[in-house]
């Protein structure tokens, strides 16, 4: 793999350019807490160049005035950019994110995948027709809002990157993404990609500064028209009283605090494997984690037995050396998962493992942990770590299950393990829940629509139907010239 490039910029307009202010952000490999690289900051100067240059974009028709199916071309040529990208993103990903070789090698082919399905879907989006009766004609036109800012999160920076930019590009939009300043040069890659495959000058701007200048800017700047955000709620919320000031129209995807349902005649091994892909994969920092587990009482402690056997069989390391427990992603991270678990031991629950931080080595690396002896009431069970951390809560009946799993403020997504397809069914279908996985997490794909319920957000990304949330819809209706 090539080493990683020591300083980056914003691209703004079509162009490779420095902060206004020339001031930079440095970047941490979490594995070590040492700089690798700096990027330009952008601050408010920065963003007004960047959301000016996308509204020319928009105005003058770069991607409007293509035909869809010309969209979808240029789509496949940002997909195909991004394959050629694989290595460059896979380090990129590994050093200033942290994750995991093998993880970070699928970074850009995932992002590529986004392009070439919206790519194939930009010349299928079509309006319909309403029967107005004799004399009229009356259609509808599935209009893009303009520029859209899209504010991505450190956790899978190209993937949800791609994931709504290419939405907002099959659709006509031009976009302003702000990266996120502990992780932000794989979209720098991403905006390479989207230049070397020919997207006009100002249709795609990328921009890294911190959340409480430059995103704060961008989100209640007057040229934006629609905004899409994956974070925490309470930086959702911020947004959101940003964009009512202006009624502007947001794709909110927030945190989680999922559960899965283990019921007794669960294929056990499925469940255990399952469960640690869901909550280990990307150090537990992932919205849609399987941070609770409801296991049915009868097999409780064979399945707390099973899990602690396999977070002790983890190897904890650098992604770069493709360990099965990479860092964190700041000592800030590190030291609130570990004040949440610290937290929980005082309240009652048992760390089966785990707890504390990785001792007497550098970087942010938390030890697996699992707590039992867990209640629903507990702050653990309730408010999301984003870590590794697994709470464990045994129940008697399937109603029991489905009211703790449904009893928080979060309703992201959801799992079930049983052989019973028709339990399987009912308790997908009375789980709060905007995608419920049965007998694996993370089933799915870019096809499947992916959002929240309750204060998980609103809107959808990903398959079909996230389009819907790139367009608003114009009715024309004619009364047709010398009609009776």
């Amino acid at each position: 793999m090539t080493e990683i490039r020591t300083y980056w910029q914003n691209f703004i307009g079509g162009k490779w350019v420095d902060g206004a202010r020339g001031r930079r952000i440095a970047v941490e490999n979490p594995a070590t807490a040492e700089p690798i690289a700096e990027i330009a900051r952008a601050e408010v100067e920065d963003v007004d160049r960047a959301v000016a240059a996308a509204r020319r974009s928009f105005e003058a028709g770069a991607l409007t005035g293509l035909r869809p199916a010309e969209r979808a071309a240029l789509m496949f040529r940002v997909a195909a950019e991004l394959e050629r990208l694989t290595e460059e993103v896979a380090l990129a990903e590994c050093l200033d994110n942290g994750k995991r070789l093998s993880d970070a090698r699928a970074q850009a082919p995932e992002a590529a995948r986004y392009f070439t399905y919206y790519g194939g879907l930009a010349d299928k989006l079509e309006g319909r027709m309403i029967p107005l009766g004799d004399g009229y004609v009356d259609y509808t036109i599935p209009a893009p809002y303009g520029v859209s800012a899209q504010v991505v999160p450190w956790n899978y920076p190209i993937s949800l990157a791609a994931r709504s930019l290419s939405c907002a590009l099959a659709t006509g939009n031009s976009v302003v993404i702000k990266s996120p300043e502990l992780s932000p040069l794989s979209v720098c890659l991403l905006a390479e990609a989207c230049e070397r495959a020919g997207v006009p000058d100002g249709a795609v701007n990328v921009i890294c500064g911190y959340g409480s200048d430059a995103g704060a800017a961008l989100v209640a700047h007057p040229g934006v028209d629609h905004i899409v955000f994956t974070g925490s709620v309470a930086t959702g919320r911020a947004i959101l009283h940003a964009a009512a000031e202006r009624i502007v129209p947001c794709v909110m995807e927030l945190g989680g605090k999922s559960a899965g349902i283990v019921y007794p005649d669960a294929d056990l091994d499925r469940a255990v494997a399952s469960t640690a892909v869901g909550i280990y994969s990307n150090a537990g920092q992932i919205c849609s984690a399987a941070s609770r587990l409801l296991v049915h009482r009868s097999i409780h402690d064979e399945v707390v037995d099973r899990l602690v056997a396999q977070a002790k069989g983890l190897r904890i390391g650098p992604g770069i050396e493709d360990s099965d427990l990479t860092p964190l992603i700041s000592a800030r991270q590190l030291d609130r998962v570990e004040g949440y678990c610290l937290a929980g031991a005082q309240a009652g629950a048992v760390a089966a493992t785990g707890g504390r931080r990785v001792p007497d080595r550098p970087g942010h690396f938390m030890q697996p942990t699992i707590f039992t002896g867990v209640t629903p009431d507990m702050t653990i069970a309730r408010e999301e770590i984003f870590g590794p951390v697994l709470c464990v809560l045994p129940f008697d009946e399937p109603d029991e299950a489905i009211a703790i799993a449904n009893g928080t403020d979060y309703g992201l997504v959801a799992g079930v393990y049983t052989r019973d397809l028709t339990l399987a069914h009912r308790t997908a279908e009375r789980l709060v829940a905007g995608q419920v996985f049965v007998n694996e997490w993370f089933a799915g794909g870019v096809e499947t629509p992916f959002g929240g319920t309750k204060r998980s957000g609103y809107g959808r990304e990903k398959g079909q139907e996230a389009l819907l949330n790139y367009v608003q819809t114009k009715n024309v209706a004619i009364r047709l010239t010398g009609a009776a």
